[in-house]
């Protein structure tokens, strides 16, 4: 007689083999995406670290290109204003100097002027002495006299005439010194608003390059890790839509199969009883 028993055992074995294979097969699939999905972290996390790393970078070099250019600006007005001062300085003391010649050559040439009309009214004198001495005569001392007061009157006025003239010259070189000066402070005023000015114009500029910088490299990250941060998303919901789609597969599989052979077994099971009551039938038969 036959017994359906082993057939079941069989088929039970079958199915716990199969299902055990399909278990291992989804966790292996598991583990593969789990594996992809840390690779693939990891790759994201190093781009964002050299992200990070450049912009770093990016910041060190906008500090030191200001602070160069912030030293060179520094030099260059220091430079500039001790040129200025010190050309200041030299002209001024060129201007003393031409006043303190002028001065010098003005008092000499007056002293110079004095002695000689000196010197020619006491030649004059000695020359009345002399006449009046060895003419004696009372019209003569008179017109010595009249001599002597027209000279002494155009000794006195050609020394006032030459006074005047020298007052004259110095005030001259006195407005010329005023004028000098001047024009050396309005000079020195011009030169200093302009590099004030300059100065402003390259601090004005390096502001503004340095924050055009910062905001495009702000501008930079914030675009990276937006595009990192829509990758890894796009990344993990195709990760996790594979994997359900896999153990959905594989469930379905699982399911079909055990139901077919469940089916299977039925099925063997109803033919072995159908047999078994053939058989059954047929040896009454022939027993009777």
């Amino acid at each position: 007689m036959f017994s359906f028993t082993l057939v079941v055992e069989v088929v039970v074995v079958v199915v716990v083999v199969e299902v055990v294979v399909v278990v291992v097969v989804v966790v292996v699939v598991v583990v593969v995406v789990v594996a992809v999905v840390v690779v693939v972290v990891e790759v994201v996390v190093v781009e964002v670290v050299v992200v990070v790393e450049v912009v770093v970078v990016v910041g060190v070099v906008v500090e030191v290109v200001v602070v160069v250019v912030v030293v060179v600006v520094v030099v260059v007005v220091v430079v500039v204003v001790v040129v200025v001062v010190v050309v200041v300085e030299v002209v001024v003391v060129v201007v003393v100097v031409v006043v303190v010649v002028v001065v010098v050559v003005v008092v000499v040439v007056v002293v110079v002027e004095v002695v000689v009309v000196v010197v020619v009214v006491v030649v004059v004198v000695e020359v009345v002495v002399v006449v009046g001495v060895v003419v004696e005569g009372v019209v003569v001392v008179v017109v010595v006299v009249v001599v002597v007061v027209v000279v002494v009157v155009v000794v006195v006025v050609v020394v006032v005439e030459v006074v005047v003239a020298e007052v004259v010259v110095v005030v001259e070189v006195v407005l010329v010194v005023v004028v000098v000066v001047v024009v050396v402070e309005v000079v020195v005023v011009v030169v200093v608003v302009v590099v004030v000015v300059v100065v402003e114009v390259v601090v004005v500029v390096v502001v503004v390059v340095v924050v055009v910088v910062v905001v495009v490299v702000v501008v930079v990250v914030v675009v990276v890790v937006v595009v990192v941060v829509v990758v890894v998303v796009v990344v993990v919901v195709v990760v996790v839509v594979g994997v359900v789609i896999v153990v959905v597969v594989v469930v379905v599989v699982v399911v079909v199969e055990v139901v077919v052979e469940v089916v299977v077994v039925l099925v063997v099971i109803l033919v072995v009883v159908v047999v078994e009551e053939v058989v059954a039938v047929e040896q009454q038969q022939q027993q009777q």
